[in-house]
């Protein structure tokens, strides 16, 4: 059996402590005290052995866990309830490693609380700007109002609804706000049916087909589909991401392009849905960040056409709350294949 590295220092320790004891006792046998037995020498050294090896071992965890437990209180980020004695005394390659995954745990805390800290910087920044544009919109108008316009009714009705317009968009970001917050928190109940998704699909095409029409942009399904696909999910909550996918798709792609969803099985029991447009593309190093609140990007664009920012977060998290996957494809300047997975029943 390998000794521990401190009870191996004990043990050489007490060792030589009674070889010299040994040593100091045959020199007084021999020269001073002869009525010295040998039976008595054996014995009492054997006593001093054991004695000797628990004072020492006992001192020297003592000396090591006094030591550590000065560290850690010296060092502020260290927790001293962290500390167990029984881990660290008694093997000090043990006590090295502790201390440096310890460490190391430290300093990913402190590397995340800082990607924490950059997140919510640049949300606060998002958000602020975000509830600003429409803000100022509104007291702009109600400002003009107030200071004689309302006498002019073309002007008043015209103002009206155009500070209307600016509530409406800050009323879209509160719910959205409230809407990721809730499934962020599992507080957004998901309730499951059965139904045949390629018939949710057509309805999205015809809810959309006015702002598909304005850019000249074609909705359609991949190919025809004989027999219907059912799906186990939240109807109401899948429409809404099919309408941000393909929203998406017409605000984004080109004018007289095209859209395309298809539907196909994924899997044992899974289908996978795909919303094909020929737009711009996106660039690589752009993908990741996508479904990120507030992230845009072509920002621009997209607060032209009176987004929030937060379609993709809420798809992202619409799609998790259903235990599936979303995948994102694209190439700039060739389109963008949006799809996720859905239960298929």
């Amino acid at each position: 059996m390998k000794f521990k590295k401190t009870y191996k220092f004990a043990f050489y320790s007490a060792l030589l402590l009674s070889l010299l004891t040994l040593v100091i006792m045959l020199v007084l046998h021999l020269f001073v005290a002869h009525k010295l037995s040998i039976p008595f020498v054996v014995v009492f050294e054997l006593l001093l052995f054991v004695f000797s090896l628990v004072i020492i071992q006992y001192r020297v965890e003592r000396f090591i866990y006094k030591r550590v437990q000065k560290i850690y209180k010296d060092v502020s980020i260290l927790d001293i309830e962290d500390l167990d004695k029984n881990t660290i005394t008694s093997n000090m390659e043990t006590l090295s490693k502790n201390v440096k995954r310890f460490a190391e745990n430290k300093r990913l805390e402190i590397e995340n609380l800082k990607v924490r800290e950059d997140y919510r910087r640049e949300f606060l920044g998002n958000i602020s700007h975000e509830l600003k544009t429409p803000l100022f919109t509104v007291q702009s108008y109600l400002l003009t109002l107030i200071e004689g316009a309302i006498n002019d009714k073309d002007v008043r009705l015209k103002y009206l609804e155009r500070a209307n317009n600016g509530v409406e968009r800050l009323n879209h970001i509160v719910k959205d706000l409230d809407m990721i917050s809730k499934l962020e928190i599992g507080d957004l109940s998901i309730n499951y049916q059965h139904f045949n998704i390629l018939n949710l699909i057509e309805n999205v095409f015809d809810l959309l087909e006015i702002e598909a029409k304005k850019r000249g942009i074609s909705l359609s399904l991949n190919q025809i589909y004989e027999t219907p696909i059912f799906v186990n999910a939240d109807k109401d909550r899948i429409q809404q991401v099919l309408i941000n996918l393909i929203a998406n798709s017409i605000y984004y792609g080109k004018s007289g392009g095209s859209t395309f969803v298809s539907v196909k099985f994924y899997k044992d029991d899974k289908v996978i849905i795909s919303v094909i447009d020929n737009g711009n593309g996106i660039e690589a190093d752009k993908i990741p960040r996508l479904f990120e609140r507030f992230y845009r990007v072509d920002k621009s664009r997209s607060r032209n056409q009176g987004g929030t920012g937060l379609g993709l977060s809420i798809v992202k998290h619409i799609i998790e709350a259903h235990n599936e996957e979303i995948f994102v494809e694209s190439e700039l300047g060739k389109g963008s294949t949006f799809s996720f997975t859905l239960k298929n029943v």
